[in-house]
């Protein structure tokens, strides 16, 4: 039987290898000595994720060591060599000893209610798995999304925040604990000044502008009546932005500032925009308003390869029966429909000055907004919602700007996910992410509300 079984764990370990994933395999563990062993090397390996397949009766003894040391969830695979047990040609078999052998190759449930006893008595995580080793969608699929949140459990925990500038005043639902972001997701926060992007917007050469431009122009529509300077100065801000990310190794960024009584500042702050745009279309996802939560959900997003915009409900339009949402400020290029539009605004949106936004709306077709809720009991929860996006008229004002159906329709949709008493602010990405989410707070230990 040993072959037999160290061929169904090559054959899972080559579907976990399908999601991309840095897989360590220590084959059969079938005594309490190599248990030990393999949570010594869970640990020194420093695995997000066990996958532990049960290949056939197993005594808890020799699972519990191998588990215990790693402190991480357990995803139980309760796995079948095949559909169903040929009982014909089983129960021909002259041998007995030979038809026990059978029955054990086929037996890996027979010991998942005795393993879920002992983790739940030893305060183990553990998730399962139930189908087929061979030919099951359903089993690569659950796979595939626990490595996809294990991996994005990982880019949280060594995610590098910015955070630069100051809260926007009197959005009392958008201050956070910053102590119970990193406690909750890891990951480093970086006090940021704005007078150190001034600083470094001072030292960007016209060399650097006309690069920047460049890009400006191959990734965006831009309006005929936006001014040149305006497009410059957005440019040289663009490449201060840059340097300041390099600077710091940021993956995303929260900013706000109003700009007032300091001029340098002021024009660093109204011309981050574009640049902060295309930082979010290179996986530094930005949020304005200094939305640090928000920044979060957008990073989770982007990880998943959602993509991950800055949004808020807009308006309600019933006669269609949608829910209009978006933002003024940095959007992200990859989710767009179309190319998106640069015009110039005389007057920002909730900030000081003047300069060049954004109009986009995201793709159509499936949806997911995802909101990190500050519940108020110190602790965060995942707040997520399933929708589309779809084509219709939107309000042309410079700002990103989208059409969301939901199943429940606008009116249950609003009311269900202002019950969870979320921020104003989310994100949104492409795709139906919900199951994956579920896997994430289930890695972090936070709980996800998956309305709609």
């Amino acid at each position: 039987m040993q072959k037999r079984l160290s061929n169904y764990i090559d054959a899972i370990a080559a579907q976990i290898s399908l999601s991309d994933a840095s897989l360590v395999s220590l084959g059969l563990v079938d005594s309490s000595d190599k248990a030990f062993e393999a949570g010594l090397r869970f640990r020194q390996e420093d695995v997000d994720l066990i996958f532990l397949y049960v290949t056939t009766y197993a005594l808890s003894a020799t699972v519990l060591p191998a588990v215990r040391k790693a402190g991480v969830p357990v995803i139980v695979l309760n796995l079948s060599p095949e559909a169903g047990i040929d009982y014909a040609a089983f129960n021909s078999l002259e041998d007995r000893a030979a038809m026990t052998g059978e029955w054990l190759a086929h037996c890996a449930s027979c010991t998942l209610p005795e393993i879920a006893n002992v983790f739940n008595r030893s305060g183990i995580a553990f998730h399962q798995v139930t189908g087929m080793l061979h030919n099951d969608p359903h089993v690569l699929t659950e796979i595939a999304e626990w490595v996809a949140a294990a991996r994005v459990a990982r880019t949280m925990y060594y995610n590098r925040l910015g955070v630069m500038g100051n809260y926007y005043g009197g959005m009392l639902d958008i201050y956070t604990d910053m102590t119970l972001q990193c406690a909750t997701f890891g990951g480093h926060i970086e006090i940021l000044e704005v007078d150190e992007l001034s600083a470094l917007r001072s030292q960007v050469t016209e060399a650097a502008v006309d690069a920047e431009l460049d890009k400006i122009h191959r990734t965006f529509d831009v309006q005929e009546d936006c001014p040149a300077v305006e497009l410059r100065r957005a440019a040289k801000t663009s490449a201060a932005l840059r340097k300041l990310v390099e600077r710091h190794r940021l993956g995303s960024l929260a900013y706000y500032h109003k700009g007032t009584g300091n001029p340098g500042n002021e024009t660093t702050m109204s011309s981050v925009i574009l640049g902060n745009s295309l930082l979010t279309s290179t996986n530094i996802p930005v949020a304005g308003e200094f939305e640090i939560k928000n920044a979060q959900a957008m990073k989770i997003l982007d990880s998943f390869g959602a993509g991950g915009s800055f949004t808020e409900f807009y308006a309600a339009d019933y006669r269609d029966d949608v829910v209009l949402m978006g933002h003024d400020g940095p959007c992200h290029p990859g989710i767009a429909e179309g190319k998106i539009k640069v015009r110039p605004l005389s007057v920002y949106h909730g900030k000081v000055g003047q300069g060049l936004s954004v109009e986009m709306s995201v793709s159509q077709g499936p949806v997911t907004l995802l909101s990190v809720v500050e519940t108020g009991k110190g602790s965060l929860k995942l707040l997520v919602a399933e929708g589309h996006s779809v084509a219709g008229p939107i309000l042309e004002i410079g700002n990103t700007n989208s059409r969301y159906k939901f199943a429940t329709g606008a009116r249950n949709f609003m009311e269900a996910w202002n019950a969870e008493a979320p921020a104003h602010h989310c994100a949104v990405g492409r795709g139906h992410l919900a199951s994956k989410i579920k896997k994430l707070g289930s890695m972090l230990g936070i709980t996800v509300v998956v309305v709609s």
